[in-house]
C-alpha cells in the first residue's frame, strides 16, 4: 500500500483528503442511527428471514431425515425440505371461506341453439362448425384439399372424402342416394386398394379412384358398405371391406348401427348431452363439462365442488348469485377458453380413440383406451370436479390454462382447416402457435396474468418432448410435462420423428428456454390403462424372493432388430447401446449382446406376460423413446426398482420426491458397467428400495379420474365392472393428490410469491403462514 511519504501528490491535496476523512467520520458517528450503511442493513434482523429460520429449525427437529435423506409424508419419501413442510404445515391446513360468483349474463339469441352460453362472460361457446357472437354463422369446412385433374379429391388428408362431406365437422358420410346416408366412410374406406407388390408388403390405397363396388354398390347380392343391411352382418355371403368401420365416436356395431354415449369431459357432469366431444349443456349450465350451475336455480343443484356453502341471493337487481364456500388451499382457477383450444378438438376428431382415455361400448359400458397421452384429459377432469377449484380469480392461488396439445398433434393432418402453410410439416410449430394464441386470449380478456407475469399459471404439455416448443411468452409459468429434459446434455430435439422436431422453430417464437426447469416445473406420470388384474394380483407387492430376474427391459431396440425403429436417433441411441451390451434376443445378424446373461432380459419381443415378467424382476430399465416413455410407470406399478438411463432428464416427481430411496440412476456412458453397478447393492439396500416402491406406486395412478368414471357408471348400471371394483379398494394418494400437495408447498415456499404482497387467508397455523 502507498504511504503518504511515497505519494506523488501535493501537500494541499493531502490536507484536503485528511479534512474530508474527518468530516465523514463525524457524520458517520452522529447520523448512523438515521442512515445505516448497506452493510449494516444486511447485518440487521429481517423478520421474514428470522421467521423462516425458526420454522425451518422447528420442522427439522420434528421431522428428522431418514437414513437415505428423505422425509416421509403420507407414506412417500419426499425431499427433506418438502416432506417437512407438508408434514408440519400442509397437513394442518384448515378451510377458508371463498366467495364464488355464479354468473347470470345472457347471450345473444341464446347462441342460436348452436352453442353454450358462458353466463359469467355473456359469451357464446359455439359448436364445431359455427361462429359469430350468436353462433349464427355456419362454416363451410371442406373435407378435401383443392382438387386437380390428377387428384380429383385433392392431396391426401385424413378427412379425404369421395362421398358426402359434413362441412360443420369436415367428416365423410355415405350421403343421399344410399340406403344408410349417415354411415361414416372412414379414411381409406371409399377408395380402391393397390395389392401388395410382393408377399409381406403392405396394401396401399389409390387416393384418386373411388371404390364403387365395395362401398357404393346397390347390388342386392353384393351390396357395398353404404347399402349393406346390419342384419346381414354375419352372413357368409356378405364381405365388407376391412377399411370400412366405425371411425367416428358415438356409434358401435359392425355397420355403426348402434348409437352409444360419446366421450366428453366428465360426461357433461350429468347436466347436458355429449355431442361427439362437446358438451351441449342443459339450459343455464355452462363450462366445458357443464359443471357450473345457472344462477337462477342454484339452490337445490350445487355441485360437490361448490359445497358446503351459503347462498346469498342478489338484493341489488344483479343477475349474479354469490355462494360462500368452505375450501382448502391451494385454489385453482380454470380458464373457460374458447372451444378451439379444447372442445372443438374433441368434437372434430376423426378417430374415436384419439384424444380421450375412454369410449363406450354398444351398451354404454366404459372402454378404457390405450391413448398414451390420456393424462391430460384425466388431470383436467379431476381439476374441474375438485373442491380445490374456484371461480374467484382474486382468491385463486393458481390458474390452469386447458390447452390440449396431445389432441392438436394427433389431429394435425385430420382436415384442411387445421393446416397452416407457415408451419409446414411441423406439428410442434403448429402446437406452439396454439399455446401462443391461448396466451394472447387470457392476457387480453382477463386481468390475472400480470399479477405475477404468469408465474402462477399452469400449462400441460403432454406430447413426447413436453414443453420444448413452448412459446417464449409463457415460459415464466409452471409446465406440467412427461419429459423433464433440462438440456444439460441433450440440447437439441431428441425425437426421431421429423414432424415433431423443434430445432427449426424460429428463436423469436420459441426463445432459448430449456425443455424443463426443475425449479418451477413438474413431471407427471403418463396415463396407463386401468388394469384390474394387476391390482387384484398385487404385482407391486411381490417379495424379494419372487424377483429372480436381475434386470429387465422389453421394448423397441432400434434398427438392428426385426421390426425395430429404423432411425439411429431413436431413443438418442440409448436403447441400442443397452441391446449391444446385454441383448437377450438375437438381432438381425443372429447375435446376442456382448455381455448377455441368463438373469438379464433385454428384448424387443412383445410378451403377453409383460407385467408378470416385470413383477418377477428386481431392477427394470427406464429408457427414453421419442422423448418420454411409460417405463417408469410400468416399473413402479409392478414393484420393480427403476433403473434410469437418460442423462439430465427428470422423471415423474424427481424434483420433489427423494429418488435415491427407490430408484437407481446409471449414466449413459456407464451402460457397459450396468450389471456390476446393480450387483453392488446389498440386500438391505434392495429391500429398502423395494419397500419405498410399494409405498409410492399409487402416486403413479390417475385413480381420482378413474373413480369419477366409476361413479358415473354406477348411476347407469347396478353392478360395477372389475376395474371399478379393484380401483375403489385403493386408498393411498394418487397423481392428483400428489399434484395438489406439490402446489400447496409451492404456494407457500416459491420465493417470488413474497413480492406479490397479497393479503389472503392462508388456512395455515400462524407459525407456517
Amino acid at each position: 500500500m502507498a504511504t503518504w511519504r511515497s505519494c506523488a501528490c501535493s501537500w494541499p491535496f493531502g490536507a484536503s483528503v485528511i479534512s474530508l476523512a474527518v468530516l465523514v467520520s463525524l457524520v458517520h458517528l452522529f447520523l448512523t442511527p438515521l442512515f445505516p450503511s448497506p452493510l449494516d442493513f444486511f447485518k440487521q434482523s429481517n423478520p421474514l428471514l428470522d421467521a423462516d429460520s425458526l420454522l425451518e429449525s422447528n420442522l427439522e427437529s420434528q421431522f428428522p431425515p431418514n437414513s437415505d435423506g428423505s422425509v416421509t409424508y403420507r407414506g412417500a419419501p419426499w425431499k427433506a425440505e418438502i416432506g417437512r413442510w407438508l408434514g408440519g404445515c400442509g397437513s394442518h391446513s384448515t378451510p377458508v371461506y371463498v366467495v364464488e360468483v355464479l354468473g347470470g349474463k345472457n347471450c345473444q339469441n341464446n347462441c342460436s341453439g348452436q352453442g353454450v352460453c358462458n353466463q359469467d362472460l355473456g359469451e357464446c361457446r359455439c359448436f364445431h362448425g359455427y361462429t359469430g357472437k350468436a353462433c349464427e354463422v355456419a362454416l363451410q369446412l371442406e373435407c378435401n384439399k383443392p382438387v386437380s385433374k390428377e387428384r380429383p379429391f385433392g392431396e391426401w388428408v385424413v378427412s379425404i372424402c369421395p362421398a358426402q362431406c359434413d362441412k360443420t365437422r369436415a367428416m365423410c358420410f355415405c350421403g343421399e342416394g344410399t340406403k344408410y346416408p349417415n354411415r361414416p366412410v372412414a379414411e381409406g374406406c371409399g377408395f380402391q386398394t393397390i395389392p401388395p407388390a410382393k408377399p409381406g408388403d403392405p396394401e396401399l390405397t389409390d387416393w384418386t379412384k373411388v371404390d364403387f363396388d365395395n362401398v357404393f354398390s346397390s347390388n342386392a347380392s353384393k351390396p357395398g358398405w353404404c347399402n349393406a343391411d346390419p342384419h346381414d352382418a354375419n352372413s357368409s355371403q356378405l364381405k365388407i371391406k376391412e377399411n370400412c368401420h366405425c371411425k367416428y365416436d358415438c356409434t358401435s356395431g359392425r355397420f355403426c348401427e348402434i348409437p352409444t354415449m360419446c366421450s366428453c369431459l366428465n360426461q357433461c357432469s350429468g347436466n347436458g348431452h355429449c355431442r361427439g366431444g362437446f358438451c351441449q349443456c342443459d339450459r343455464g349450465y355452462y363450462g366445458i363439462d357443464c359443471s357450473i350451475p345457472p344462477a337462477a336455480s342454484v339452490l337445490p343443484k350445487l355441485p360437490a365442488w361448490l359445497r358446503p356453502s351459503t347462498v346469498e341471493l342478489p338484493d341489488d337487481g344483479s343477475s349474479n348469485v354469490k355462494t360462500v364456500v368452505r375450501k382448502k388451499r391451494p385454489l385453482i382457477y380454470v380458464y373457460d377458453l374458447p372451444p378451439e383450444f379444447n372442445s372443438h378438438l374433441l368434437e372434430g376428431r376423426h378417430y374415436r380413440m384419439e384424444c380421450v382415455n375412454r369410449i363406450y361400448s354398444d351398451v354404454n359400458k366404459t372402454i378404457w383406451t390405450e391413448m398414451l397421452y390420456g393424462a391430460q384429459v384425466a388431470l383436467y377432469e379431476s381439476i374441474l370436479a375438485s373442491p380445490h377449484r374456484t371461480l374467484n380469480g382474486e382468491e385463486a392461488d393458481f390458474f390452469y390454462v386447458p390447452v390440449l396439445d396431445s389432441c392438436m398433434i394427433t389431429r394435425a393432418y385430420d382436415a384442411p382447416h387445421l393446416y397452416n402453410k407457415e408451419h409446414g410439416i411441423l406439428r410442434s410449430f403448429m402446437t406452439l402457435d396454439y399455446y401462443k394464441n391461448a396466451y394472447d386470449h387470457i392476457v387480453e380478456q382477463y386481468p390475472y396474468w400480470n399479477r405475477s407475469s404468469g408465474k402462477d399459471h399452469i400449462w400441460f404439455f403432454s406430447w413426447d418432448e413436453g414443453a420444448c416448443y413452448a412459446p417464449k411468452e409463457i415460459w415464466n409459468s409452471m409446465m406440467l410435462v412427461h419429459w423433464g429434459n433440462t438440456n444439460t446434455k441433450h440440447k437439441n430435439s431428441t425425437t426421431a420423428y421429423w414432424a415433431d422436431n423443434w430445432d427449426s422453430i424460429p428463436s423469436d417464437r420459441r426463445g432459448d428456454h430449456p425443455c424443463f426447469d426443475p425449479q418451477k416445473d413438474l413431471v407427471l406420470p403418463a396415463w396407463k390403462v386401468p388394469n384390474p388384474g394387476a391390482v387384484w394380483l398385487k404385482l407391486w407387492a411381490r417379495s424379494r424372493k419372487e424377483r429372480t430376474t436381475l434386470f429387465y427391459f422389453n421394448g423397441n431396440l432400434g434398427p438392428a432388430y426385426e421390426n425395430g425403429r429404423p432411425e439411429d436417433k431413436y431413443s438418442m441411441g440409448i436403447r441400442q447401446k443397452l441391446a449391444d451390451e446385454f441383448g437377450s434376443s438375437p438381432n438381425k445378424e443372429g447375435k446376442l449382446g456382448k455381455q448377455h446373461a441368463p438373469n438379464v432380459i433385454v428384448t424387443p419381443l412383445k410378451s403377453h406376460k409383460y407385467h408378470e415378467e416385470m413383477a418377477s424382476s428386481l431392477f427394470c430399465g427406464v429408457l427414453p423413446g421419442d422423448g418420454w416413455s411409460g417405463r417408469m410407470e410400468d416399473s413402479v406399478h409392478n414393484g420393480c426398482i427403476p433403473v434410469i438411463i437418460q442423462d439430465g432428464i427428470f422423471l415423474p416427481y424427481e424434483n420433489v420426491l427423494n429418488y435415491n430411496s427407490f430408484a437407481v440412476r446409471v449414466l449413459e456412458d456407464d451402460i457397459p458397467k450396468l450389471i456390476s453397478i446393480l450387483q453392488r447393492y446389498n440386500e438391505t439396500e434392495i429391500e429398502h428400495m423395494l419397500s419405498n416402491v410399494r409405498s409410492i406406486w399409487q402416486r403413479f395412478l390417475y385413480r381420482d379420474s378413474i373413480l369419477l368414471e366409476a361413479t358415473r357408471q354406477r348411476e347407469l348400471f347396478s353392478k360395477d365392472d372389475d376395474w371399478a371394483v379393484e380401483f375403489s379398494k385403493l386408498g393411498e394418494d394418487d397423481v392428483f393428490a400428489t399434484f395438489i400437495q406439490v402446489l400447496h408447498y409451492k404456494l407457500h415456499n416459491d420465493p417470488w410469491r413474497r413480492s406479490l404482497l397479497r393479503q389472503y387467508d392462508a388456512g395455515l397455523p400462524k407459525t407456517c403462514a
